[in-house]
């Protein structure tokens, strides 16, 4: 799966508009990190590099902090419904 950035915006591909809206989120986060880390300047190239590493080169890595915040939201419900061992 390729990202696509015009599918995303133009809404054609579901998962490339969730993939985009991710890029962003990304982003922001990682450059509000980088800013405290090391300033201004650099912390645009570290979440620009990183940005980068996650969504172009390894894609897979775009969905696990996905899968994280889902299982830590609905994950203490779903482990509640399991019936224990006696």
């Amino acid at each position: 799966m390729a990202f696509d950035i015009v599918s995303a915006l133009s809404g054609e591909d579901f998962g490339s508009s969730i993939a985009l809206a991710l890029l962003i989120i990304y982003f922001l986060w990682l450059f509000s990190w980088g800013k405290k880390q090391v300033g201004i300047k650099i912390g645009i190239l570290v979440a620009l590099t990183l940005t980068y590493l996650i969504f172009y080169t390894n894609e897979w890595l775009i969905w696990i902090p996905v899968i994280g915040f889902l299982l830590i939201t609905f994950g203490k419900e779903l482990l509640e419904r399991i019936p224990k061992a006696k």
